[in-house]
């Protein structure tokens, strides 16, 4: 993934397919916008006009074909059904089929299901439990336009994760509520708290992981919470969202940006649910 430290594009119009925006933990974040090879720095254009208009064409995002509809996030169908990173076990680790023999790529499941992960809390709407390859620290949080995070527990792999995560969520939710992280109405939560009372709640839930994972397979953190800001001069009042499959132009004067969503004086747009849609960007 290109580093948010790329060179930046000084024109104020850019044209390419749609990848998720790159963001640096500044204070507030930084957010560029990636257009095929172009970058667009975006917190030089709040509160001024920003249009977006998809030309109709969509790319798949792995192989580079054609596609006249986007699967899990830019890809085409034959690539959706093939590769691994868009298997179902992805989104529910805990039904990873690795050592039943029917992965779809052994060898992409080794470099990133296999790595240590990290079980966190996170607040954008409310208190959320979720997890992340521990390499993908801040990025995760950040693209979910959470204002807290902490790191809980550290797994071996990503299937353990899942398996932990479905223990946490018996008591407490796994989703974020895009519209109210939008309004930017949520309450500053005590983490390390929220993480004491669970960890106590779910310690027989734990033992037992521990039992059939490995005394050490487990680890719980000693991390500090951290926090995070976002360059927004205005929260809508009403989220109303843009969708680019049913109007191809999006244009307005651009309020604010947070997880992968532009919040402009038109509405809201998720850039990341457009990944491979072209697009032309004017600033």
């Amino acid at each position: 993934m290109p580093a948010v430290t790329e060179s930046i594009d000084t024109a104020t119009s850019v044209q390419g397919c749609l990848t998720k925006m790159a963001i640096e933990p500044d204070a507030p974040a930084r957010y560029v916008l990636r257009a095929g090879e172009h970058r667009l720095e975006l917190n030089a254009c709040l509160g001024k006009p920003l249009r977006l208009e998809w030309t109709g064409a969509i790319a798949c995002t792995h192989c580079g074909r054609a596609t006249r509809k986007s699967f899990a996030q830019g890809h085409c169908y034959p690539c959706f059904k093939k590769l691994a990173q868009c298997d179902t076990c992805i989104m529910k680790p805990e039904l990873c089929h690795f050592f039943e023999g029917t992965c779809r790529e052994p060898g992409w499941a080794e470099r990133h299901c296999f790595q240590p992960h990290v079980v966190y809390l996170a607040n954008a709407s409310g208190l959320k439990v979720g997890i992340t390859r521990a390499s993908q620290m801040p990025t995760r949080w950040l693209d979910q336009g959470a204002v807290q995070a902490l790191p809980v527990l550290e797994v071996d792999t990503r299937q353990q994760s899942g398996f932990v995560e479905v223990l946490f969520k018996e008591e407490v939710s796994d989703r974020t509520n895009w519209r109210a992280m939008l309004k930017g109405t949520t309450e500053l939560l005590d983490l390390a708290a929220e993480r004491d009372r669970l960890l106590a709640r779910l310690e027989s839930g734990l033992a037992n992981l521990r039992e059939r994972f490995g005394a050490d397979a487990i680890r719980v953190l000693d991390d500090s919470p951290l926090s995070f800001d976002y360059p927004v001069l205005e929260f809508p009042a009403k989220v109303v969202s843009h969708n680019l499959d049913k109007n191809p132009l999006v244009d307005g004067t651009l309020l604010g940006i947070k997880g992968q969503y532009l919040i402009l004086d038109s509405g809201v747009i998720n850039l990341r649910k457009f990944t491979g849609y072209e697009v032309k960007v004017s600033a």
